[in-house]
């Protein structure tokens, strides 16, 4: 059975080079995404991730069931804030994020809905009632950035401030391009395994004519 791998299927969407803004048009993608706000580092976001990534895989496992197996790719977000300087000056309780897994175009709103009972019955006997994630926030999500700016970041998700400002302050303006839709990261490296100063990150901002 072959195993549908994103980075690999689609190499140009996890590839960039640091220190270079590459243009790059993205089709409609499918998601599963849950929305929430506040610091990456703080409970909120946490229980978005305990929610978001059982359902990847009881679908991977469903998927498979059927003959079709993928990859759970690298986790996404799109972040955004009510004033643009709360992002790129670091002021992380004001942040308004939606994490996302992307998903194979056979994942079907009906699987979802399968595996988030299975899902939600499993983690009530391991954990509680009380102690759930929000599963039932978790949806299906299609996505169509278009045009975008894009490129790799290594290093602390806290050094991508003066990157970000850089392309807002001057390489968008001097392109003659602003915002298309909120900042767009896909997080290459596991914190859990990774130096701060190692980690692989790819930056990305739609774009369209100022």
């Amino acid at each position: 059975m072959d195993k549908l791998d994103f980075k690999k299927a689609d190499k140009a969407f996890y590839s960039g080079k640091q220190g270079r803004w590459d243009h790059i048009t993205l089709p409609k993608l499918s998601f599963l995404s849950i929305e929430g706000k506040g610091a990456p580092e703080g409970p909120v976001y946490a229980a978005a991730l305990a929610a978001l990534y059982p359902l990847a895989y009881g679908l991977k496992f469903a998927a498979k069931a059927q003959g079709k197996d993928f990859v759970v790719p690298p986790l996404e977000a799109l972040w955004w804030s009510q004033k643009l300087d709360a992002y790129t000056q670091g002021r992380r309780d004001e942040w308004q994020w939606q994490a996302l897994l992307r998903m194979p175009d056979f994942i079907t709103q009906e699987m979802l809905n399968d595996i988030r009972e299975e899902a939600t019955a499993k983690l009530t006997k391991k954990l509680g009632a009380s102690a759930l994630p929000p599963l039932e926030k978790v949806a299906l999500t299609p996505i169509k950035e278009g045009p975008c700016l894009q490129t790799l970041h290594i290093g602390s998700y806290a050094d991508e401030a003066p990157v970000l400002a850089k392309l807002h302050d001057a390489i968008m303006p001097e392109q003659g391009l602003t915002f298309a839709g909120p900042h767009h990261e896909i997080y290459l490296s596991d914190p859990r395994k990774t130096a701060p100063e190692k980690l692989k990150t790819i930056l990305r901002q739609p774009v369209k004519p100022a």
